[in-house]
């Protein structure tokens, strides 16, 4: 499955640490907003009018205490349906 499959609802995971562009509102340009493989929810499906072809996932992810954060904007690459695995060698 593709997130682009994915609707309203719908798990997803940070597919790397996502940061503060600058475009939330009263944020800190470079704060981590979710790091990598931090699970999420799909709030909000949509585009922006500067890139009508690309699709913008509004998502909020779990903090440490398992309770949803504010929604952040995210584009495709921002995402992934399932978590990595993080294989030891041991």
């Amino acid at each position: 499955m593709r997130v682009e499959d994915l609707d309203i609802g719908d798990t997803v995971y940070a597919a790397t640490t996502i940061t503060d562009d600058g475009s939330i509102p009263g944020g800190v340009v470079g704060e981590i907003l979710a790091e990598a493989g931090t699970r999420g929810v799909i709030t909000l499906i949509g585009h922006i009018e500067e890139q009508p072809e690309r699709s913008v996932y509004l998502v909020r992810f779990e903090d440490k205490d398992l309770n949803l954060g504010n929604p952040i904007g995210c584009w495709v690459e921002d995402l992934m349906v399932e978590p990595k695995l993080v294989v030891g060698i041991g």
